[in-house]
């Protein structure tokens, strides 16, 4: 029953606010063409897998997650365009623990250090009631299945740089979470993206889909501005490779 309660919560939270798709579409529509092939890293219930799939593009959704995967399933299964993988990404293959949070699915993950960082506060109702071992896949190993994809939205809770080592090609343009108690490990993930190409950066914050700064800014700049960070709220770092000349990339607004 929880498990259906946290599933039905997430449906209203990414689904049913009013005109959220079309801000979707809208504000992916300056990385994603019809035709480009998208990685969905952590698709949960797959708004964005949603969004790009309207878009005219070709998702690979992965997702570890039983009760996620069953609704992705039923909701995109059938889409032409559209490849669920149900395992968690990680820098290696092989199998991981996964620790499951009914109510709040969206906090499920493999990242030890997460949970305990989450479950120190006395005021919390996010927790981990339930765990299984689910299969685990690289990066790679998806680019050497599928090709290397046009965009990639990594959102595996605070699992983000173990994502990211197990990726050794250049992604034209992408995206991962981070956590304002977490800004040491964003900075490593974005170290280890500058060890693949030349990369430039901004950020969003929450659910915004707004770039927060005019100017995209080197890795430098952006590690300034992460250790300057003084929001107690999350978001998700963009990067994009300088002088792909393929994707017209958003200003902030």
């Amino acid at each position: 029953m929880k498990k259906k309660l946290g599933i039905i919560r997430s449906f209203f939270i990414y689904y049913l606010k009013p005109f959220n798709g079309l801000r979707l579409i809208k504000f992916y529509s300056h990385f994603i063409k019809k035709g480009d092939l998208c990685f969905d890293i952590g698709a949960h219930l797959g708004n964005r897998t949603n969004a790009w799939l309207k878009m005219g593009a070709t998702v690979v959704a992965v997702e570890p997650q039983p009760s996620c995967v069953d609704f992705l399933e039923r909701k995109f299964g059938q889409h032409h365009n559209f490849q669920l993988v149900p395992k968690a990404v990680d820098k290696k293959t092989g199998s991981a623990n996964f620790r499951i949070s009914s109510l709040y699915p969206t906090i499920s993950t493999i990242s030890k250090d997460w949970q305990f960082s989450k479950s120190k506060k006395p005021d919390t109702l996010q927790y981990w009631d339930d765990q299984i071992d689910v299969k685990t896949i690289t990066l790679d190993t998806l680019i050497e299945e599928f090709g290397v994809p046009n965009f990639c939205k990594i959102d595996v809770e605070d699992f983000e740089l173990e994502a990211l080592k197990g990726l050794s090609f250049p992604i034209a343009a992408l995206s991962f979470e981070f956590f304002p108690a977490k800004i040491d490990k964003a900075i490593l993930c974005l170290e280890a993206l500058t060890t693949l190409g030349n990369y430039e950066f901004n950020l969003s914050y929450k659910e915004y889909l707004k770039l927060e700064f005019h100017e995209w800014v080197n890795i430098e700049g952006m590690i300034q501005i992460l250790n300057q960070h003084d929001k107690e709220i999350s978001g998700d770092i963009y990067a994009r490779l300088i002088g792909d000349k393929k994707h017209q990339y958003p200003r902030a607004t």
